[in-house]
């Protein structure tokens, strides 16, 4: 008997269900109601719903909900400082069954061989990970990555069963103006998906944008900005990750109808985050919380996202679906207590049953040693550019402040949270290190250091002390990248991130662990970010407004130019 033959005869009761779940209801995401029923399985499919049936194995649930599997629409598995696989046994027991990632670190740093990486680890993972192939490597001509992948390196992966398209196209100047290596990738990907990316790109920019091809966006930050962009035909993958945090900005549009073109994402979040707050979930009970009606948010959780990204077999709890499921306590609540993956309940016997992918890029921090004089500015007779943080966002202000001065040298300016800010290349490269002011972190002494920076990933440190710096810098080296925390000459705080420069190779209670550790010797330096280290991270990521930082100086994302 073939599986669609076995699938017909368990949904009409001649066979016995494979899993029957009983005693709860389901959420209809069509009708907005709790329905009751057995719910009956046949292998990776949903084969019966609002009917009484007979199981090989039952499963009560009685006072449980049941919610579609959660779909992360957009998202960095880099971020989360774990390798796929951990990841997987990270986020799985939460409900997300589906995520749509863009492996454009790994890309940036090890180019083909990363995404080879992450294609033959989601074919082993639990979870369902859907790959977009990384359109920006490099993102810009304003930094120097440790990879380049034109069109002709990424139409090899096209035909993955894996990968849905063209991942999140940062370089919108790029669009607009006809970049020719722009446009051999969006020629490359037509009529297939291409995601976007551009911030507060409005009017008829943004219209020439469109006429890309390019449907998706999640770095909308106001619900005007939103609004636009939905009428325009975008469909808005909401964000709340552990530095950019839209959610609640966007709540007013989280609506019963608008929600058929809103998805959620968390695009960066770390283990730490996820372990404290969740993940999708979070989302959820807090629109709900916050007086989002649940079939909005549980729609763009599933269905509506699930239509966004040709996701034709999943996002509803009906016959014929995927049996992807989240067993929950309560709509508001949404904690999940029960998940089903493709129909298989997630044990840790489940994730001890996948088969491992070996680790690549573990000699990838190939930069040059600095001393403390590498990090000196001239003396500037003109105001200096500053980058301007915005806490829970990756937006920055470009703002411009005389600051005091020491001998030859500019100095900080603690009175007005002024430090250093630099970057060094650390693919073998050419060396490149630049310098420059960061205002907002609230440091009052020592330095952090990583290797994770949006999107080359190069060598990010800010800091009080160019001593501090330095060490930091270097001991990056040591520990084959990761973050670093310095104070007095001393490291009080670090992370290896092996695989890349990006990702642990330790479990991610390891890593959440260690998180902990490395948060409290930042908060020791005095700053007031909630999450230092990827407010770090994305100082140098050049296609973000207003200013910010490569290895090649300063940038005007606005200009799009490097400031002289």
């Amino acid at each position: 008997m073939s599986k669609l033959e076995n699938r017909i005869d368990q949904g009409v009761g001649r066979e016995i269900a494979d899993i029957v779940l009983k005693g709860g209801r389901f959420f209809d995401l069509v009708t907005g109601d709790l329905v009751e029923g057995d719910i009956a399985l046949c292998g990776d499919t949903i084969v019966g719903t609002c009917e009484s049936y007979e199981g090989r194995q039952i499963i009560d649930i009685s006072g449980r909900i049941v919610v579609p599997g959660f779909i992360d629409t957009h998202l960095h598995i880099e971020s989360s400082l774990v390798t796929p696989h951990e990841f997987d046994r990270c986020v799985l027991p939460y409900g997300v069954t589906t995520v749509i990632c863009d492996p454009h670190e790994i890309a940036n740093v090890l180019g083909e061989e990363g995404i080879r990486f992450f294609l033959e680890s989601s074919l082993e993972t639990i979870m369902d990970i859907r790959v977009q192939l990384s359109s920006c490597v490099p993102a810009t001509h304003l930094e120097t990555a440790g990879a380049d992948l034109p069109i002709e390196k990424l139409l090899p992966f096209r035909d993955h069963p894996k990968v849905i398209g063209l991942a999140e196209f940062m370089n919108f100047p790029g669009v607009i103006h006809k970049d020719p290596v722009c446009m051999a990738k969006l020629e490359a990907f037509q009529g297939g998906h291409i995601d976007g990316h551009a911030p507060l790109l409005l009017g008829k920019d943004l219209n020439g944008y469109l006429a890309a091809g390019i449907r998706t966006e999640h770095e909308c930050t106001t619900t005007e900005e939103a609004l636009e962009k939905i009428r325009k035909g975008m469909h808005i993958l909401v964000r709340e990750g552990s530095v950019s945090k839209d959610l609640h900005a966007l709540m007013p549009i989280l609506t019963e109808r608008l929600s058929p073109f809103l998805a959620l994402c968390t695009d960066d979040r770390n283990p730490l985050d996820i372990a404290e707050q969740g993940h999708l979930d979070y989302m959820i009970r807090t629109a709900i919380a916050h007086g989002v009606a649940p079939i909005a948010v549980y729609r763009a959780a599933s269905i509506s996202a699930a239509r966004a990204f040709g996701l034709r077999d999943r996002g509803l709890v009906a016959p014929g679906w995927r049996a992807d499921l989240v067993v929950v306590d309560s709509l508001e609540n949404c904690k999940a207590e029960m998940v089903f993956a493709a129909g298989r309940r997630v044990t840790d016997a489940l994730f001890a049953s996948r088969k491992p992918v070996a680790p690549v890029g573990l000699d990838s921090v190939r930069a040059r040693i600095v001393k403390a004089a590498d990090f000196a500015v001239p003396v500037s007779e003109a105001d200096v550019p500053v980058i301007g943080v915005l806490p829970g966002k990756i937006i920055t202000e470009h703002r411009r402040y005389r600051l005091p001065s020491s001998g030859n040298q500019t100095s900080v300016d603690l009175q007005r949270d002024i430090i250093k800010v630099a970057v060094i290349e650390r693919h073998g490269k050419n060396g490149n290190h630049a310098n420059g002011f960061v205002q907002g972190f609230g440091l009052k002494k020592g330095a952090i250091a990583s290797t994770v920076g949006h999107d080359s990933h190069n060598i990010c440190v800010v800091g009080v002390s160019e001593e501090d710096m330095a060490i930091a810098a270097n001991r990056l080296s040591d520990i084959k990248g990761g973050f670093v925390v310095v104070e007095d000459g001393r490291v009080t705080g670090e992370i290896p991130l092996p695989v890349a420069g990006l990702m642990s190779l330790e479990p991610y209670e390891a890593v959440r662990d260690t998180l902990h550790h490395l948060r409290r010797a930042a908060y020791a330096l005095g700053t007031t970010l909630e999450e230092p280290f990827l407010q770090v991270a994305f100082l140098p990521l050049p296609v973000i407004p207003h200013l910010k930082i490569s290895d090649k100086g300063m940038v005007d994302v606005d200009k799009f130019a490097l400031i002289s």
